[in-house]
């Protein structure tokens, strides 16, 4: 399916895209399905690689993992969306310092603070829920990245993001959260929800906040609205799974 080799092509290194692009709306319906196959890589190399090494590096492996195989593209647009939102004093300041390439002392800060916040986490997740948060927590970031493209506008009449309103409907954005609701059930039941629910008004939030400061949404604030949501279900994940995992009606 097209849109789907779209979804991979764009989100991961994986070599599906196919060789004429066109209108990129249709793909997102496809991202969260795109974040879960990359969580189930990250728990396939969690289950493997603590066969072999302390938890410390494996935290560190997996938040490496993940930077590769998205060649890293949702954290340059955090980086670009810390100087941009943080450091312009006006609206058109602020458009203008994203489209800057050089990285300023905000995203420096904002950058090792996102990865720290990642790998103290990941090493947080208890056995119990640990394979089913890891593979479902890039499925959930990607459905709150999704939501805030149907939500709010873009920001520019030109940019990157700009291709992802081409093409697009109401359609996907159901098709991209009932694939987020599915695998939220699927891999831990009733927290699944509770933690797509917590995304989604955190992407909102987010998204607001930044049609506030920008006027809308670019393609740098989609990738932070990312990364802020991965950091999102793996604090909710700690705070709330364990305890409906384990409450009596289970």
């Amino acid at each position: 399916m097209r849109s789907l080799r779209l979804a991979i092509g764009f989100l991961t290194v994986l070599p599906f895209a196919p060789r004429h692009s066109g209108p990129m709306g249709p793909a997102r319906a496809y991202f969260p399905l795109v974040g879960l196959g990359l969580g189930g890589i990250l728990a396939g190399l969690d289950l493997a690689a603590r066969q072999v090494l302390p938890l410390p590096a494996v935290g560190a492996l997996l938040v490496a993992a993940l930077l590769a195989l998205t060649r890293a593209i949702h954290t340059e647009g955090f980086l670009d969306t810390c100087d941009g939102v943080l450091g312009g004093r006006d609206r058109a300041a602020r458009l203008e310092i994203l489209r800057d390439s050089r990285v300023g002392a905000f995203a420096v800060v904002g950058g090792a603070s996102l990865l720290l916040l990642k790998w103290t986490l990941v090493l947080g997740i208890p056995d119990a829920e640990r394979t089913s948060l890891l593979a479902l927590f890039p499925c959930l970031s990607r459905w709150g990245m999704v939501a805030t493209m149907g939500v709010f506008p873009y920001a520019r009449a030109q940019g990157l993001g700009t291709a992802f309103q081409a093409g697009a409907n109401w359609r996907q954005l159901v098709l991209a959260l009932a694939t987020a609701a599915l695998a939220g059930w699927l891999l831990l039941g009733s927290a699944g929800f509770v933690l797509l629910g917590g995304v989604t008004a955190f992407a909102l939030v987010l998204g607001w906040w930044f049609k506030r400061m920008l006027g809308g949404m670019t393609g740098d604030t989609y990738g932070a609205t990312n990364e802020v949501g991965e950091v999102a279900v793996l604090l909710l994940g700690l705070s709330v799974a364990p305890g409906l995992l384990d409450a009596p009606f289970w």
